[in-house]
C-alpha cells in the first residue's frame, strides 16, 4: 500500500508518457481515442474516459493583424505596459492608439479519465487532460478601457473568435484520489462532506453494485492560505450524460408510489440508491424523500436494504451536502 507522498511521486512518473500521448492524439477522434493511446502508452493500466467538462477558458496572449506572436501572456504584458506608463491607463492607451493588437483565449473542455488501483471507493487514478484551441478575441484599446479587466476581459460584443491552430490535449493534473482524501484529513481530520460521501457508497448497495469511479469524478483544487497552510478542496461531479432525471414524486408521497418513484429513479441513473447520491449532490431529488423512506421502513415497509435505511438515518442525524 503505497503512501499519500508516493502516491504523488508515483503520478510524476507517469506525466512524460501521458504528456507524449497528448502531443500525437487528435483531438478530432474525441475521448475514448484518447483512452485506448493511453492504454497503449501506459499498458499496466486501463484508463476509461469519464467525462468531458466545456464552457470555459483562459486569458491567451496577445497577436497582431497578421497573426504574429506579440505575448505569449496578456496579463503580463498589460502590467508591464501600465507600469511603463506610471499606472496610466489613459496614457497607456494613447501609447497603443492605431494599433492593431488582439487579445487571445484559450478555450476548450477538461477530460476526466479513471482506472481502478484496487477495490476501495476511492483507490483510482484520475486523469485530467484539457483540450486546448487559442482563439484571436477582442481588439485591445478599442473599448476605450477604463479598468484592467475591462481591457483584458470585456464582456459582450466584440468580434468573433478567430481561432488560431488546431486544438491540442494538454495534460492538467494525474493523482490517487485515494491519496489525495487522505492528504485532507491530515490537514484538517474532521472529514469533509466528500469523505462521507465515500463513506456512504462504500457502506450502502451502491457500493456493492458498482465502482464508486464508474459513475463519479472528483474535481480537486489545492492552493496555500494566507498563513501558507496547505487548503484542500474535492467536488464530486456526476458521469450521467446529460442531467439526471426529473424526480416523479410530489412531497407527501410514501408506500409503495415512493419506492416506483426511487426505483425509476434509481434505473434511469444506473445503479441503487442513486436518488440519495444525487439528493446530496446535483439536488435533482428533495430532502423530504430521506425522511419519507426512514418512515415507511420504521413502518415496516421495507423496500430499502437495511444498511441503506443505516446510511440514510445517519444522514437525517448529521446531514451534510457535497
Amino acid at each position: 500500500m503505497k503512501t499519500s507522498q508516493a502516491w504523488i511521486e508515483y503520478c510524476k512518473s507517469l506525466s512524460p508518457a501521458i504528456v507524449e500521448t497528448c502531443a500525437r492524439t487528435a483531438v478530432a477522434a474525441g475521448g475514448a481515442s484518447l483512452a485506448r493511446a493511453l492504454n497503449q502508452a501506459l499498458p499496466d493500466w486501463n484508463f476509461r474516459h469519464a467525462l468531458a467538462r466545456g464552457g470555459w477558458y483562459r486569458l491567451g496572449g496577445i497577436v497582431d493583424d497578421s497573426g504574429a506572436r506579440i505575448s505569449d501572456n496578456l496579463e503580463a504584458w498589460v502590467e508591464a505596459a501600465l507600469d511603463a506608463c506610471d499606472g496610466d491607463i489613459h496614457q497607456l492607451i494613447d501609447a497603443h492608439a492605431g494599433e492593431n493588437l488582439h487579445a487571445t483565449r484559450l478555450v476548450g473542455q477538461t477530460h476526466y479519465l479513471t482506472a481502478a488501483v484496487g477495490d476501495g471507493c476511492d483507490d483510482f487514478l484520475q486523469l485530467e487532460i484539457e483540450d486546448l484551441q487559442e482563439v484571436r478575441g477582442h481588439r485591445l484599446f478599442a473599448n476605450e478601457p477604463a479598468t484592467l479587466e475591462e481591457l483584458v476581459d470585456p464582456r459582450g460584443g466584440g468580434d468573433p473568435p478567430l481561432p488560431l491552430g488546431l486544438p491540442c490535449y494538454k495534460l492538467r493534473r494525474i493523482q490517487h484520489i485515494g491519496a489525495f482524501l487522505e492528504r485532507m484529513l491530515a490537514q484538517k481530520p474532521e472529514p469533509a462532506p466528500i469523505h462521507r460521501m465515500i463513506a456512504d457508497w462504500r457502506q450502502s448497495s451502491a457500493g456493492a453494485a458498482s465502482s464508486y469511479a464508474n459513475h463519479w469524478v472528483i474535481a480537486t483544487r489545492e492552493h496555500l492560505d494566507r498563513y501558507h497552510q496547505p487548503v484542500f478542496r474535492a467536488q464530486p461531479i456526476a458521469t450521467l450524460a446529460g442531467d439526471p432525471p426529473e424526480f416523479a414524486a410530489p412531497p407527501g408521497t410514501s408506500g409503495l408510489p415512493l419506492q416506483e418513484a426511487l426505483n425509476r429513479f434509481d434505473r434511469a441513473v444506473g445503479y441503487p440508491l442513486a436518488w440519495y447520491f444525487h439528493m446530496l449532490t446535483t439536488k435533482a431529488v428533495p430532502h423530504w424523500v430521506a425522511q419519507a423512506t426512514v418512515e415507511d421502513a420504521l413502518a415496516g415497509f421495507a423496500y430499502l436494504p437495511q444498511r441503506d435505511v443505516d446510511v440514510i438515518r445517519h444522514w437525517l442525524h448529521q446531514p451534510y451536502a457535497v
